[in-house]
């Protein structure tokens, strides 16, 4: 039985991968913005400026997500079929590979183009940064760095946690996700109340930004790059960023691109100086549309694994227990 549930979320998983490429986000009536707006009624009853608040928020806004989804899968667990169709549809709401990306393209054909206002007027599209005094290479720069680190944010993370812990964990880790956008950036109203959000998003991005890097490594070659150079600048500049988890993505990528990310970053009133990840010159408009193909295909291989994993841990357990029966018997 423990079997064919797993088989079950493995099949959903791959049918919510599919659904994502060939459809991309849910146009209307998305999972992910009804979410946004539970939280928000959260955040309204809860608000103080101190972490304790915020951990009370953080508890609640991604607690009662996971719960549904807990009780959804118990519901399920004799119904394999209705599992599958849960599990498709949260895996397709939880992922956003194609739309990333697809922005990723329309900003490497803007910059091609020379056409500055309308690739400006993508980038908020892509991040948070201020794109109103960017030239080309500044814009370049930023959606691939946007383009790496949210491989793992809307990619790998959900697939991973899919992995381990089946639709909770798909559920759950959008909901952390979510949150860290929504209050844990830095900001006047945010600064503790969003603390405890943040930090959970660190948690639950520390191994699937690294399983990211690990996979744009071995993908290196699909983009014209080497693996052994991808990995050096992984290993050497990963830990340079102040993020935690976005310098292992977007060093690896530096590193497989053959091109240099970092330097001065623009958000609103709030200016950052990032130190420098790979060796080579900055990101051209060519290299925007290498490194979204290089999220592609790191996207579709942590699929294939996050299913393996899923099906093989339901026969691993399905053997066990017929070991111990034989032995009983």
């Amino acid at each position: 039985m423990v079997n064919r549930r797993l088989q079950a979320d493995a099949i959903g998983m791959v049918l919510g991968g599919v659904l994502d490429a060939v459809f991309g986000d849910p146009r209307r009536w998305h999972p992910v913005a009804g979410f946004g707006r539970f939280a928000g009624a959260v955040e309204r009853h809860t608000y103080a400026d101190e972490r304790p608040a915020g951990a009370r928020f953080t508890a609640v806004a991604v607690g009662a997500p996971v719960a549904l989804a807990a009780v959804a899968a118990w519901l399920t667990r004799r119904r394999p079929i209705a599992r599958t169709v849960l599990v498709a549809g949260a895996t397709w709401a939880a992922l956003g590979g194609a739309s990333l990306a697809r922005e990723g393209r329309v900003m490497a054909d803007r910059l091609d183009g020379g056409d500055l206002e309308s690739a400006r007027a993508q980038l908020p599209n892509l991040c948070g940064r201020d794109p109103s005094a960017l030239g080309a290479p500044e814009l370049a720069r930023a959606t691939v760095e946007s383009v790496a680190e949210n491989t793992s944010d809307a990619v790998v993370g959900p697939l991973f946690w899919g992995a381990v812990a089946g639709l909770p964990g798909i559920v759950g880790y959008r909901a952390v996700n979510t949150l860290d956008a929504m209050v844990g950036h830095r900001s006047a109203r945010y600064a503790r109340f969003g603390t405890a959000s943040a930090r959970l998003d660190d948690l639950a991005n520390l191994v699937p930004s690294r399983v990211t890097a690990a996979l744009t490594v071995a993908a290196a070659p699909v983009v014209g790059g080497r693996p052994g150079e991808a990995l050096r600048v992984w290993l050497r500049d990963g830990g340079r960023h102040p993020s935690p988890n976005s310098g292992q993505c977007e060093a690896a990528a530096a590193g497989a691109l053959g091109i240099r990310l970092g330097g001065r970053n623009v958000y609103g009133s709030r200016v950052e100086e990032r130190p420098h990840l790979g060796d080579g010159g900055p990101p051209a408009p060519r290299d925007v549309r290498r490194a979204a193909t290089l999220s592609v295909v790191v996207g579709a291989a942590a699929l294939g694994l996050a299913c393996a994993a899923r099906a093989g841990a339901g026969r691993s357990i399905a053997r066990r227990r017929r070991s111990v029966a034989e032995v009983a018997e």
